[in-house]
């Protein structure tokens, strides 16, 4: 019995050392903690209110300081190189990768909108450089590629022809000394509460102050260099120094990381927010029909129901199948107008020419108006209301060739440079009335309203399709295989995309072979889904005209006149037709200047209403 309580009183003792080493434990780590946060050993673990910033702008090499794991001197020599990074950041901050966090400006689906209809992006891999269309300036690709600036290329593959458009048109900084400036209070402020907490420091500690003061009145009363007081570039000396001397001295690493984060997110989010402005600003400017326009399809409407004749003219020739008959599907007045001016000047006798203008119910009575006072030499012009044409189709709207932007993220750099993005141009809806509308007809040339024709197309009608429907030039440098949207039909990944533009249609054996039908049967069946109308019509299209292709000769048309600023000269000048495809149209304020004229000098620019409503293309 007592050797069972002599146990007993052993077990107590050991339980009663384990609570005592318990408490001692807990006392000591009670002591550590905040000593821990004393000597800054915190630093080493990253806040959750931070995120890790990817490497895509003048940041990328930033990384926090922890200054448990270096020396004073190695601690000054990284905030040194952080500090070289920032000054300036805005004006070094041309190109931005904006991340997930773009607008899809360029995935509208409301393709009934003034101007270009938005279409779908496709993404595609890289394919060879074309050579055809490279120019001679190569070194303005050259520069482009020896950068070596990624988020650059990823610009173009979210938002196409704007970053063309963007780094073509780039306009002096008018606040550069302001930006910088800015970069420097912010380093100030950064640096200022670890040198006022040191007491022999106070005259540096007066002179941040009076600086961070000044640079804050400045900044209230400048937006622009020019606002700038006088003696400005000597503030910006004193302020260097400074922060020079400041930089010489043992610094609270904690607060320096806190506020070069702070100014790193800021110039994130404004240069994203800039970003986004600009794309959706252009994309607007590229949508809308400009106001001189409207104005001008709005004086004609007006002038049309004042003039004495209401009657539409009828001519044999509009259903002759011994003439040359070009359909133009257009809703653009001076577009129209423009192909076939172009067209009947290069002509060898114009008098066969015939030209069938489709059109919407708005701008119908304007464009009557419009060939009616400024007729094409002795062509012949048949303006229709494609609403009001009465066929199968109940309920018919005006559909514009639809484009599609195909954007190349990687591969090859010089090939991706030089051939990043294309717009491809395919039929719409309304092509594939024509067999209906033109039942007496077994031949017609397909011309988009944004083409200019150089040299006479008569011959044509003697090309022997060998059994085709469509004559069309093909883009060899972008193959079916390429395009990741093609998700269904049994494509040839092999076979080139061809292009709308220029179209030879045989319209007889598109009867006999029910293409109308076969696109309207890919096009149900596609239908349905989470794509869109734009993304299923290109789909149904491409497996239409799959095999019923004819290969026309490159020089019947050259493309890229809307969005490549690097065309060859000599390759524009041996084209038979220039094909201005891209956001970039000629009638654009957006438009490419040096391509501007060969559209514009076959405008007529001596009709009043052009004048009175100051259109100026």
């Amino acid at each position: 019995g007592g050797g069972g309580g002599g146990g007993g009183g052993g077990g107590g003792k050991r339980r009663w050392k384990v609570l005592v080493i318990g408490v001692l434990v807990l006392v000591i780590l009670s002591m550590l903690v905040p000593l821990a946060f004393l000597l800054g050993l915190h630093n080493g673990f990253h806040s959750p209110g931070f995120v890790t910033v990817q490497p895509a702008s003048s940041f990328e090499s930033f990384t926090r300081i922890n200054a448990t794991k270096h020396t004073q001197r190695d601690v000054s020599e990284r905030v040194d190189e952080v500090l070289q990074k920032i000054n300036p950041v805005l004006p070094k901050k041309s190109d931005i990768n904006v991340g997930s966090r773009d607008m899809n400006v360029t995935s509208g689906t409301d393709s009934k909108k003034r101007g270009l209809p938005v279409s779908p992006t496709v993404v595609a891999n890289p394919s060879p450089a074309n050579k055809t269309k490279s120019e001679a300036s190569y070194e303005g690709v050259q520069r482009k590629v020896v950068s070596g600036d990624e988020t650059w290329r990823t610009c173009e593959v979210k938002y196409g022809s704007y970053c063309l458009w963007r780094e073509e048109n780039k306009e002096p900084m008018k606040d550069t000394k302001v930006k910088q400036m800015k970069d420097q209070l912010f380093v100030a402020r950064a640096y200022y509460p670890s040198i006022a907490k040191m007491p022999s420091q106070s005259k540096l500690t007066r002179d941040m102050k009076q600086n961070i003061q000044e640079f804050e009145r400045i900044l209230s009363e400048s937006s622009q260099d020019a606002d700038l007081p006088p003696q400005v570039d000597k503030k910006l000396q004193k302020m260097e120094a400074v922060i020079a001397k400041a930089k010489s001295f043992p610094v609270d690493c904690n607060n320096v990381d806190k506020k070069l984060r702070q100014i790193l997110d800021l110039t994130e989010d404004e240069a994203s927010f800039h970003m986004k402005q600009s794309v959706f600003l252009y994309q607007l400017a590229v949508q809308t029909m400009p106001k001189s326009l409207h104005c001008l399809s709005m004086r004609l409407t007006v002038e049309h129901f004042k003039s004495a004749s209401l009657e539409d003219p009828i001519s044999e020739k509009f259903s002759d199948p011994s003439l040359l008959h070009f359909v133009i599907i257009s809703d653009n007045i001076l577009a129209s107008s423009v192909v076939i001016n172009s067209t009947v000047v290069h002509a060898r006798d114009s008098k066969n020419f015939v030209f069938h203008v489709l059109t919407d119910e708005q701008n119908y009575f304007a464009m009557k108006q419009w060939f009616v006072r400024n007729p094409c030499k002795q062509s012949t012009v048949q303006v229709l209301n494609i609403e009001k044409l009465e066929l199968d189709d109940s309920d018919m709207k005006l559909s514009l060739p639809a484009e599609f932007r195909v954007s190349f993220p990687s591969g090859d750099l010089l090939a991706s440079q030089q051939n990043r993005t294309h717009y491809l141009s395919l039929f719409s809806q309304s092509h594939y009335l024509l067999p209906k509308l033109f039942d007496k007809l077994e031949k017609v040339v397909v011309l988009d309203d944004d083409v200019v024709v150089q040299q006479n197309l008569s011959p044509l009608w003697d090309l022997d399709m060998e059994g085709k429907v469509n004559g069309a030039v093909k883009l060899c440098t972008v193959r079916l295989g390429q395009l990741k949207s093609l998700k269904r039909g049994n494509f040839d990944t092999n076979a080139c995309l061809w292009m709308s533009g220029l179209n030879v249609v045989d319209l007889a054996r598109w009867r006999e072979l029910g293409v109308s039908e076969t696109y309207q049967k890919y096009y149900k069946e596609m239908s349905g889904g989470d794509e869109s109308s734009e993304a299923i019509a290109l789909q149904a299209s491409l497996l239409t005209f799959q095999d019923q292709v004819y290969a026309l000769d490159d020089k019947w048309a050259l493309s890229g006149l809307g969005y490549d600023y690097y065309i060859n000269a000599e390759a524009i000048k041996n084209a038979a037709i220039l094909h201005y495809n891209g956001n970039m149209k000629p009638w654009l304020e957006l438009g490419i200047p040096k391509y501007k004229n060969y559209w514009r000098k076959h405008l007529n620019r001596e009709d009043r209403f052009l004048s009175d409503c100051n259109v100026n293309p």
